[in-house]
């Protein structure tokens, strides 16, 4: 069983920055691929960003490529989003998400095995 406890989210200006961290309760971390996800009010869940057991691979939401960054920290079983030149439209509940499959769709929240309950990001215009 994996634990995943995410926090940093808040109210921003547009434009500012956030990082969002997601506290991972597992014996081994580099066993799981991790990824972000988030929820705007009414809409479906979607895929953020995705980083590989190892951290050698990254992937991206097109919209978000450029601002923002996901790393993972092994000493600490941590995964983070950091997110800059945040826009309106980033307002959402962040989540955190681990896999164990060996292969799998990274950008497809039903091939998650371990969700975190959520951070709120609020960007105001």
């Amino acid at each position: 069983q994996v634990q995943l406890v995410e926090s940093g989210g808040g109210l921003v200006q547009a434009g500012g920055s956030l990082k969002l961290s997601c506290a991972a309760s597992v014996r081994t971390f580099t066993g799981y691929a991790m990824g972000w996800f988030r929820q705007a009010p009414g809409k479906e869940r979607e895929f953020v960003a995705a980083i590989s057991w190892i951290g050698d691979r990254t992937y991206y939401k097109d919209s978000v490529k450029g601002r923002f960054t996901i790393s993972r920290d092994f000493a600490k079983n941590t995964l983070y989003l950091q997110m800059n030149s945040l826009k309106a439209d980033d307002t959402a509940v962040y989540y955190c998400a681990a896999s164990s499959r060996y292969d799998f769709n990274y950008r497809a929240a039903d091939d998650y095995d371990f969700w975190g309950q959520g951070t709120q990001v609020t960007v105001s215009s």
